[in-house]
Parts: C-alpha cells; sequence; structure tokens
C-alpha cells in the first residue's frame, strides 16, 4: 500500500470511528453546571477556601503525517537523482516535488501545560503557566516542535471592572483579538505564541479598549525563552456589542517595529532566525455576526492596510510599505434540520508585491496571527500575494460530534512576487525551481479538508482529519521547469489528536 493510501485509510478510520460513537458516550443530555476545570471543581468541593485558587492544565497528543510538502525545516536536505525520498522534512522550497527531495515525515507531538492562579480580591489576580513540548520522529535539528520546562505565562492583572473603569495586565502572557488573524496564540502549533506585555483595558457598557506594548517570545531549546528584543509590537484595539446590537464591531491600530538585530519568534520557524527589520502600521476594522441574532444567518467582514517601511536584503534598500488585506465570510445554517448543517463561503486575500525594484513593498504582512484554522489544515500558504476563496460545510449528527468538510482555492495575487508559505520567506530556489515567475499562469491548486472533532466530555477531545492538495498549473510550471524534479505531486496531511483538560 503507497503511504497515500495508508494516510488515506487512516483518516477514513479516525473519521469513521469518530462518526459512530453511541449517542450517550458524551453524557446526559441536560445541560450540565458550568465547571471551572476537573481539579478546581474537586478542590472548591471540597473547601471554600480555594475558590480564591485556580489550578489546572492540559495534555495533548498528535500524530501527523506529511507527504509531498512539509510545514518547515532548518536546513535544506537533497537526496540523489532517481532515489527514494528520505523521510526527513525540509524547508518549503522542496514542496511538491515529485522526485529528489526531502518532502515527507511523520511525528508524535506531545505537549503538557499546568497553571497555578490566586485572586486574594476581586482586584488582583497572579497566574503562572508552565509548558513542556515534545516531539518523537523528527529528524530536524533543532527540532522546531520541541521545547521543554517552559514558562508559558506569568503576569499579574490589576483592577475589577465592576468598581473602576481600568484593569492593567503586566507580565508573560497570551494575546488574542478578534478571529486571531494577526494576533494570536497560535494554539495548533506544539510551542504557541506569548508575549511579555502591559496591556491597559478601558471598559464601559458600551465598549472596551486595549493600549498595549509588547514583545514577542522567542522559543529557545534547553534555555530560558527571552523575548526578542529587538522587535516590539504595540498597538489599541477596541471593541463593542452595543454599537450594533446584532453583531461585535472592532476597529484597532497596530504597530510593529523590528531592527536589524530581530529574530524570528514564528511557531513554524526555528528558533533564531533573522528576522527583517521593519516599521509597519496596521489598521483595521472587523464586524461579526453575533450567534444566534439572525435566524441562521452569520457574515464576517475584516479589512487591514498597512504603511510604513520594510528592509530588503536583497536590494540593501528600505522599501516604503503599501499593502492591504480582506476576509469575508458568510453562511447559513439550518437550525431545526436534522444535524444542523451549515454552508459557508468566504474569501482571504491580501496583496503581493507588483515590482520588486520599484522602491516599495506590497506584500502583505500577517504579524502575529494564528493561522491554521483559516487557510487549511496542511499548512502551506497564508493571505500574502493570494486570492483564497472557499467552500465550507459542517454537521452536528450527534450533540457533541462535529464534521467539517472545506475546499479552498488559491490564485496568486500577482505573480511578480513570490509563492508565500505560511509563515517565512517566499519559496524562492533556481534548483528545485521556485522563484519569481511572472509569465507562469497565477493558478496554485486547491485543498480538501476533512474534519472530525468529538468531545467525550467538556474536558475531553478527539480530533481527526485529513488534507489533500491538488498542485495547480503555477506548480507544475515551477517545479516542472527542472527535469530533476521528475515532475509536480499532490500534497496530503493526516492526523490524529487527543486533548485532556483538567
Amino acid at each position: 500500500m503507497t503511504t497515500t493510501a495508508k494516510q488515506l485509510a487512516a483518516a477514513v478510520i479516525a473519521l469513521l470511528w469518530v462518526a459512530n460513537l453511541p449517542h450517550g458516550a458524551a453524557g446526559a443530555e441536560t445541560a450540565a453546571p458550568a465547571s471551572a476545570g476537573l481539579m478546581n471543581d474537586w478542590m472548591r468541593q471540597e473547601n471554600d477556601a480555594m475558590k480564591a485558587w485556580d489550578f489546572g492544565g492540559e495534555f495533548r497528543l498528535r500524530y501527523e503525517d506529511y507527504e509531498g510538502a512539509v510545514r518547515a525545516a532548518s536546513t535544506l536536505t537533497s537526496v540523489p537523482t532517481g532515489t527514494k525520498p528520505l523521510t526527513m522534512p525540509v524547508n518549503p522550497n522542496t514542496d511538491f516535488i515529485a522526485r529528489g527531495q526531502a518532502n515527507s515525515s511523520d511525528q508524535l507531538l506531545m505537549r503538557e501545560k499546568f497553571h497555578a492562579g490566586w485572586s486574594p480580591t476581586p482586584w488582583c489576580t497572579v497566574f503562572a503557566e508552565m509548558r513542556n513540548n515534545t516531539s518523537n520522529w523528527d529528524q530536524r535539528s533543532p527540532a522546531p516542535d520541541e521545547d521543554t520546562g517552559v514558562l508559558q505565562q506569568a503576569y499579574i492583572s490589576l483592577g475589577d471592572p465592576a468598581q473602576f473603569p481600568f484593569v492593567l495586565k503586566v507580565g508573560r502572557q497570551e494575546m488574542m483579538y478578534g478571529d486571531q488573524r494577526f494576533i494570536g496564540n497560535s494554539d495548533w502549533s506544539n510551542l504557541g505564541r506569548t508575549f511579555d506585555a502591559a496591556k491597559l483595558r478601558y471598559i464601559n457598557d458600551l465598549f472596551w479598549v486595549d493600549a498595549f506594548v509588547s514583545r514577542v517570545v522567542v522559543p529557545y531549546q534547553d534555555h530560558f525563552d527571552e523575548n526578542s528584543s529587538y522587535d516590539t509590537f504595540s498597538g489599541i484595539y477596541a471593541s463593542s456589542r452595543k454599537v450594533v446590537p446584532w453583531q461585535v464591531t472592532e476597529v484597532y491600530a497596530l504597530s510593529r517595529n523590528a531592527g536589524q538585530q530581530a529574530t524570528s519568534a514564528s511557531a513554524y520557524d526555528v528558533p533564531g532566525t533573522p528576522s527583517t527589520a521593519r516599521d509597519i502600521l496596521t489598521f483595521g476594522f472587523l464586524v461579526k455576526s453575533l450567534p444566534d441574532k439572525l435566524a441562521g444567518w452569520d457574515y464576517s467582514l475584516e479589512a487591514a492596510g498597512q504603511v510604513g517601511t520594510i528592509n530588503s536584503s536583497t536590494l540593501n534598500q528600505r522599501l516604503n510599505q503599501q499593502a492591504f488585506a480582506m476576509f469575508t465570510d458568510g453562511g447559513y445554517t439550518w437550525t431545526n434540520a436534522w444535524a444542523s448543517p451549515r454552508l459557508g463561503l468566504s474569501y482571504d486575500g491580501g496583496t503581493g508585491d507588483s515590482n520588486i525594484k520599484d522602491g516599495k513593498s506590497e506584500t502583505f504582512d500577517n504579524l502575529f496571527g494564528t493561522r491554521h484554522p483559516q487557510y487549511g489544515v496542511i499548512d502551506l500558504f497564508c493571505e500574502r500575494n493570494m486570492h483564497i476563496p472557499r467552500l465550507s460545510a459542517s454537521f452536528h449528527p450527534l450533540k457533541h460530534l462535529t464534521l467539517s468538510a472545506d475546499y479552498r482555492a488559491f490564485w496568486l495575487w500577482d505573480t511578480n512576487d513570490y509563492l508565500y508559505p505560511i509563515s517565512g520567506s517566499g519559496r524562492n530556489n533556481a534548483t528545485t525551481g521556485y522563484g519569481i515567475h511572472p509569465n507562469y499562469d497565477s493558478f496554485v491548486g486547491t485543498e480538501l479538508d476533512l474534519v472530525a472533532s468529538y468531545d467525550f466530555q467538556s474536558w475531553w477531545n478527539v480530533q481527526a482529519g485529513y488534507g489533500h492538495f491538488f498542485v495547480g498549473t503555477y506548480i507544475k510550471q515551477s517545479v516542472g521547469a527542472i527535469p530533476a524534479n521528475g515532475g509536480a505531486t499532490d500534497a496530503n496531511f493526516v492526523y490524529v489528536q487527543t486533548s485532556f483538560k483538567f
């Protein structure tokens, strides 16, 4: 049986297993009382004094298998022409190459978290969280999914909105705003993302607004994870559910100022990878319907523009940043039909550079967003220099079971720019055929994703998913230009994951 067949069989078996769970597997149909977590519930039942404390954690285990393309790597590993590709992940410049490249991998990822919090008064909370990440069978060195004994969060929060409209939160913390396209905790990755930040929130009955200054934390194996001291991220973010009563309305202005000594902190990059110097202002808005307000309909619209400057190491000069992106989504849920099916249509897009020598950079910078839920389970591309329409469907055949299917298509915004991976620099290697090809067709390909998620309990979830990417004309032309590549090949991805929260 081929590797592709094995992946597909594993995904089908996992999906069927989840889909055939008995109706009663997740407990009674009556609503359960709100839980503060297994450990907190138990301790608070034993002693009322424990209500001021918050103890808990998470264990997550995921097996994943890539074929034909991989998320990221530390080195480019070549294989003699005509030999079978090694099971060793490499960088995105080898994606979709049929022969001679190590572009397949599998690994078993484990993540453990434990937190402790104390609120001696309603206006003061002290919180700390530790994280441990390990990976098995990953042949990259250093393995970007490993980081053991990490201080994930450590902050103090001062303020009680019921008494005073300001709340201050200082220390290492996760930050998540809106749909997390520009600021998120990247929870899908084994490491996630945190910031050393100071955040002040003003809140009243009409809206809240945050002002923050931060530095992203850089994973560093066998060392204390420190922030990127030459990369400052700050902003103002406001949100209201009252301006328009059936939607969330948000506006923001975000500033990223990185020097030449900044290092990348992407969850998919190798720790310590140099980051491009830049001074960029991103401003935009998000409107999104609230649940159950529009008789089954839902929608969202987000748009953002960017100005500033960014350094070009290739041209050895500073370029003016002029870019924008737009994201739309709409759908309808048949709430009274069996399985409550939802059909949706969406579009994600961000500008690309039309001319690398005109003194401007038009490639959108997606800052510190959470990208996995937005652009496909295989994590191949993002909105940079891309048009991404999507057709989606989801079902709930059982109370705690969600089945979803997504079909995305990818076109380059401008063929005068690179084909970008989900994170990092554009695919650019003359040996493998990637680079800037203005005369190539802009159609990159399509991706079909199938995911099943089942909640056995509020604290125990199991997921299984399968993704298949069908290469398009642009990739066939890029890879096909090099005879040694043996043409282009589709990509496959399968995963099975379980998580326990306590």
